[in-house]
């Protein structure tokens, strides 16, 4: 997106710092990260692993907390939100995809997608969501009856049918083969094309920055890069 660094940001995330542990063993994660994104890009955080992008992931989606630095989005800035209204802030407006599915085994395709809905006002359409997802013929199935791939649309359905403003998704393809991660790669641009929603996609795949409209390069909790394709490539293209 050659115009980017023109647009007001969507997403800012100034000075965040993340350490754990006390006195000699404390370890400092997070060392002062600063960078923004648009609404409706796709965004990569690239890293191996260790640099602190999951925890990253962790504080823009309110599920940890950074020691100091301010988040905000869509001019909100997180830290001013108490529990209840955080709580609320991210059933709203933030949609998760992990590596690990986590579905309710005894809940079909559908139903499980439908447990995200019940966190919106606004869900999306159920029937073309299905039809987005390649999921519409496996809408009665357990996910115990899927392969890898299509619990991971089922995941993504549950994430994105309540219509977040950010899909958050922390190596969404690290339990997939190649085939079946670029189909779920596919799928996530296909998502961020029809529903416009800003994608945070963390990954150690340096192959998967290509599809990205912008790349953050961090390595041992700090920034190290950050650009933006001028030519992206679709993720059927991605070779690694």
């Amino acid at each position: 997106m050659a115009d980017s660094k023109n647009k007001e940001k969507f997403l800012e995330i100034a000075d965040i710092k993340k350490g754990f542990g006390e006195g000699e063993t404390r370890q400092e994660v997070l060392q002062g990260v600063n960078f923004s994104a648009d609404k409706g890009e796709i965004c990569v955080l690239l890293g191996p692993s260790g640099s602190g992008k999951s925890t990253l992931l962790n504080i823009i989606g309110g599920i940890d907390n950074a020691d100091s630095g301010v988040i905000s989005i869509d001019g909100d800035s997180l830290a001013e939100m108490n529990e209840a209204a955080l709580t609320q802030y991210r059933r709203r407006h933030l949609g998760y995809v992990f590596q690990l599915y986590n579905l309710i085994p005894n809940l079909n395709v559908k139903e499980n997608i439908e447990v995200g809905a019940y966190l919106s006002d606004a869900p999306l359409d159920m029937e073309e969501l299905l039809d987005v997802l390649g999921l519409s013929e496996h809408r009665h199935k357990l996910p115990n009856q899927l392969s890898g791939g299509q619990q991971q649309r089922v995941s993504i359905g549950r994430a994105i049918v309540k219509n977040p403003d950010i899909l958050l998704c922390d190596e969404p393809t690290g339990a997939l083969d190649y085939n079946t991660s670029k189909e779920i790669l596919k799928l996530i641009e296909d998502v961020n094309k029809k529903y416009n929603n800003t994608v945070v996609i963390v990954t150690h795949n340096e192959a998967i920055k290509d599809m990205a409209d912008h790349v953050i390069r961090l390595r041992d909790g700090a920034v190290r890069h950050d650009d933006y394709n001028t030519e992206k490539i679709s993720a059927t293209e991605l070779d690694w």
